[in-house]
Formats: structure tokens, sequence, C-alpha cells
């Protein structure tokens, strides 16, 4: 945390502008060494035009963005060097700053500053890689309200009410002569803790859409060999990914493609025809479709509408769970009859533009899509959802402990522990090698620049070394 580090923040490659940027306590001294401009002034947030010069040589001409702390992200001082793009000039600016003494920051290290140095907390934190990340407008919304603190305060809220609770808990039991505090009746108790069931359990809940948002739904499209699997992952990608012909068995390996549904994104799992085959080839695709049954958040089961539900499908049909099974009957353009099934169905074709509009509103129905949209404030990634899961545990182990007349100095040990997962959400309470690990994936790329002046770089220990070591 005492170190100066720099990094490029703008992406690899060819462009325009390229940004590095520096933050520590030597920062603005650092920059000022190879800056030919002064900017060792008191002005803060101000932009200056220049040129890096080193050792007599102009190596670009640039703009410096001058941040004094604590107003920054990283609540340090922070130079952003706004220099000409292209591999060339921005690594030879990164190399010269090492060379004067800053560090290579690893990767979301400027994240990790900022919310160790009390800037965001965790919660935040990860947002701020989950917007860098989003790649669908729903998704987008969501980190924002997530960066914004709108999840913060809802969550601060329910913390607010267990901290009352528990603090008048401990004066019951540790002053129990003062009679002007609130004096907490198992009654009363009971009251409290339901209306913050009430909470915790719709943060529970919602949270189910966060990870929808942030992962998208999964549908996997199976059936029998040639029912029209591959024209439908076509028709909705609105482009050739599946090869399509008359000829059973034509798909044997899984194809992919993803789509954005009202913001949400759904990525759509072409899998083989299931049947009986000698075919190895063929045998392997089957087996490959059977797992992607298990793992997908939705099964499309495509039949051929013109000869309904088949043998075949049946002995297929009772292998799925009916509760996120649909069956889309194709070639409903085309005589057929009502198909009577306890599944849920719906009709259309993958040839016509309109054929798969039905199978887009039932999604939409059957994943709420319409009510997810509205709000777009909730916990999304794994870390949060099992966080938010025990702390809501805890407080029902609290409500049954109440029930079973077990004493209320008892009761307060789930309140505590409820606090403290959710505490745990926004890195109030943290180990730090989770921390590390959180971290580690942010803002991928920035170990890729390779820098080499006068010596190699050691990638391990992160220590100039005289031979290439790594």
């Amino acid at each position: 945390m005492d170190d100066t580090i720099c990094a490029i923040s703008t992406a690899q490659g060819i462009g325009a502008i390229s940004i590095i940027r520096v933050s520590g306590s030597e920062a603005i001294k650092i920059v000022q060494s190879i800056f030919s401009n002064e900017i060792k002034s008191k002005e803060t947030h101000v932009i200056k035009y220049g040129k890096i010069i080193y050792n007599k040589e102009i190596i670009d001409e640039v703009l410096l963005m001058v941040m004094r702390s604590p107003k920054t992200y990283t609540k340090e001082d922070i130079v952003e060097i706004n220099c000409h793009g292209g591999y060339n000039t921005t690594n030879m600016i990164l190399r010269i700053l090492l060379d004067k003494g800053c560090r290579l920051a690893e990767p979301g290290e400027f994240t990790k500053r900022a919310f160790l140095n009390g800037r965001i907390n965790l919660l935040e934190s990860e947002a701020v890689n989950d917007l860098i990340m989003a790649k669908t407008d729903s998704k987008r919304k969501l980190s924002l309200n997530q960066i914004g603190g709108k999840l913060t305060i809802k969550i601060n809220e329910i913390r607010d009410m267990l901290l009352s609770l528990m603090a008048n808990i401990e004066v019951n039991i540790d002053y129990p002569e003062y009679t002007d505090n609130l004096v907490i009746t198992k009654k009363l108790l009971n009251e409290k803790l339901n209306e913050i069931a009430k909470y915790l359990s719709k943060l529970v809940k919602e949270s189910e859409y966060g990870r929808i948002v942030s992962n998208g739904i999964m549908v996997a499209i199976v059936g029998k060999p040639n029912v029209g699997k591959s024209s439908i992952l076509n028709s909705l990608l609105d482009e050739e990914r599946a090869i399509v012909t008359d000829v059973a068995g034509t798909t044997r390996d899984i194809v992919e493609g993803v789509v954005s549904l009202n913001g949400i994104e759904v990525k759509l799992v072409d899998t083989a025809g299931i049947r009986e085959t000698k075919d190895v080839v063929e045998k392997i695709g089957v087996e490959k479709s059977l797992e992607i049954i298990q793992k997908c958040d939705v099964i499309l089961f495509v039949i051929d509408a013109t000869t309904g539900i088949t043998k075949e499908d049946k002995k297929i049909l009772n292998k799925l769970d009916i509760n996120k099974t649909i069956i889309f009957a194709n070639k409903d353009d085309l005589k057929h009859k009502k198909i009577i099934t306890n599944f849920e169905i719906v009709y259309g074709n993958a040839k016509t533009l309109d054929g798969l509009d039905n199978l887009k509103n039932k999604l939409i129905e059957k994943f709420n899509i319409s009510e997810i949209n509205r709000d777009l404030t909730y916990l999304s990634n794994s870390r949060q959802l099992d966080l938010i899961k025990k702390a809501n545990d805890s407080l029902i182990n609290g409500l049954n402990s109440l029930k079973n007349n077990i004493p209320i100095d008892m009761i307060e040990t789930d309140l505590r522990a409820c606090y403290e997962y959710l505490s745990e959400i926004l890195g109030e309470r943290y180990e730090e090698d989770l921390v590390n690990r959180l971290f580690k994936d942010f803002c991928v790329g920035k170990w890729k620049y390779y820098v080499r002046y006068n010596c190699s770089w050691c990638w391990s220990c992160r220590n100039r070394s005289s031979s290439y070591l790594c």
C-alpha cells in the first residue's frame, strides 16, 4: 500500500489515445521528473499539456490529469497520462515510470486500494468489474445501481435494525436495573424479527433476479434428430450458426450462440439429436446433450407439430424435469392437431420471422423478465448470494429458537451471525485471502504488458532481474 503503482488503463491495441494511471504518495513527484511543465502546484483535477522527456529525448506529447488525494478513485494522489495510442509509445512511457520508481500494479489493484482506503465498499468494488464486463443493458444498469450505493442502503437498513435490537438485548442483560430502556420481551422480539425477515427474504428472492441478470439464462435445445433444433438456433441468432440439412443426425456436437432478450443474456445451446445410435461420433454428441440438460436453466424440447408427441419423444420427456421444460411444437404453419400434455407447450415455426415470437414471450413470462427490469437493484454474484442466504438462514434459526422458548440471550447469537454475514457482503468483515482472490480477476490484461528496460522483469516475484526467469 506504500508503493506508487502504475498501469496501462486502456485496452491493448492501436488507437488514438492510451491512458496510463499512476497512484500513490510519489505519483506527482515521479511524473513531474519526466514531464516538461510544472505540476507540483496545489491545483487538483486539472489537465496539463506538455511532453514526456527521458534522457533528454522527447518520448511523446501528452495531456496529464492531476488529481490530489483524498478526492480521487483510490483516495491517493493520481496522475493519468493521456498519450498517443499504440504499443510502442504506451509501453515506452510505462517502462520509464517503472525505472523512475513506480511498481507495476497487480490486477485490480487500483480498485483494491479504493476499497482498502474506504473509498468504496466490497459490494461496490465488485460492481466496478461487473460494469466493465457487462454485455447487456440490464447488466450495465445493475452494476451502476450497485456502484451508486442503492443496494448498500438496503443492506445497511437491515443491519441498523439488527444492531438496535442487539444493543437493547445487551442492555437488558447487563443493566437490568435501567428501566428507561426498551425491554425486549419475547413478544416484541418476535415482532421485530418478523419485520426484519420481510426485508431480508425480499433481498433473497430478488437475488435470484440478480443471478439471471448477471449470468443470463441457459437454454438447451433438445429433441429427436431432424425436428428443427438447428433451424430454431439459427433463427433466434439471425445467422447460419448451425448446419441444417434433411439428414437426421447432422448436428453431432454442441453449437452455441448468445442473444439478448429484453436486456437479459440468453445462451442458446443446440444439442445433438437424442436417439439410440451405433455411430461412435453421434453417440458422443448424445452424451454431451444429456450433460447439457442437467446444467441448463431451460430445456427447450422440440417436437414436430405435424406428428405430435411420438413414442421416442415420450421416452426422452420421461427423463426431463417438468418444471424447467418447455415443449416447442415446430412446423405449426403446416397441418397439425392439438397436442395434450402436462408440460408447458408453445406452438411456432423456425422458418418465418414471427414464428418464434410465442417462444420468446414464454421465456419472458417464465423468468419474469419484465419484473426483473423494473428495479435492477439486486445482489448478483455467487459470493453475495451465498452470504445473503446464510444471513437469512441465521435469522430463521433465531425465529425458530424463539418459538422453542430458547432464552433471548442465546437467540442473540443468531442475530449476530446474521449481522456479520451482511457485513461481509459490504466488506466490513473480510479475510485478506478472500479480498486478494476477488481482485485477482479484475481488469484482465495488465499482466500482459511485458516490460523490458536494460534488464528483464520477473513476473513471479515482480522484481527486476538480470536474466529472464519466466
